[in-house]
């Protein structure tokens, strides 16, 4: 079941209901379909990957553990030590969501790489180009590299490129097609909203 939720190819999905689909009235439109179709939104230009979402859901079952664990040590009578499977729980949970949170978002004014622990902010203007190179890319962010691609947002003002998406990173690994096309969307919202 895809979740087209702030991914710029909703418009796509929209496509593909045929046109047996019922237009939406003007009534039918909610708070939401107009907050999405705001333009200075942020928006990641491709779904996030099974391997990011399926490391936060492994994430959050650990954390689902911790706290009925913290459930166990509170009947037992011990609440310093169920405040410390909360406070563990709480941590595990934060790093699940950061970890889906964790990508690139565009917008008409801007590009953002959120990381887990950073984030980076470009306005469009001050990019120069969006390049997709041939090199070795970290393999699921661990240690290990591998032979691959990455999509590079080259600034104006020179200096190391902003490495914005890989083909072995948690979202396109194993999905070249996908990665294919944010690279494509990624170079398409440069073009509109550039120099």
């Amino acid at each position: 079941m895809p979740l087209p939720f702030l991914t710029a190819d909703r418009a796509h999905d929209d496509d593909r209901a045929g046109p047996e689909a019922a237009p939406l009235s003007r009534t039918d439109v909610t708070y939401a379909d107009v907050a999405y179709e705001d333009p200075e939104r942020r928006r990641r230009p491709y779904r996030p990957g099974p391997w990011r979402v399926g490391g936060a859901a492994v994430l959050l079952l650990l954390a689902s553990y911790l706290l009925f664990s913290a459930l166990i040590i509170v009947l037992a009578g011990s609440g310093s030590a169920a405040g410390v499977c909360v406070a563990a729980a709480a941590l595990v949970i934060a790093f699940a969501v950061r970890m889906v949170g964790a990508g690139v978002r565009v917008s008409t004014r801007e590009l953002r790489r959120t990381g887990l622990i950073t984030s980076t902010t470009v306005a469009w203007q001050d990019v120069a180009a969006i390049r997709t190179v041939q090199q070795p890319v970290r393999w699921l962010g661990l240690p290990r590299t591998v032979q691959g691609q990455v999509v590079l947002a080259e600034r104006t003002s020179g200096g190391t490129p902003l490495t914005l998406i890989t083909s072995h990173d948690t979202d396109f690994l194993g999905r070249p097609e996908a990665f294919r096309a944010a690279a494509d969307a990624l170079d398409g919202w440069a073009a509109r909203h550039g120099r």
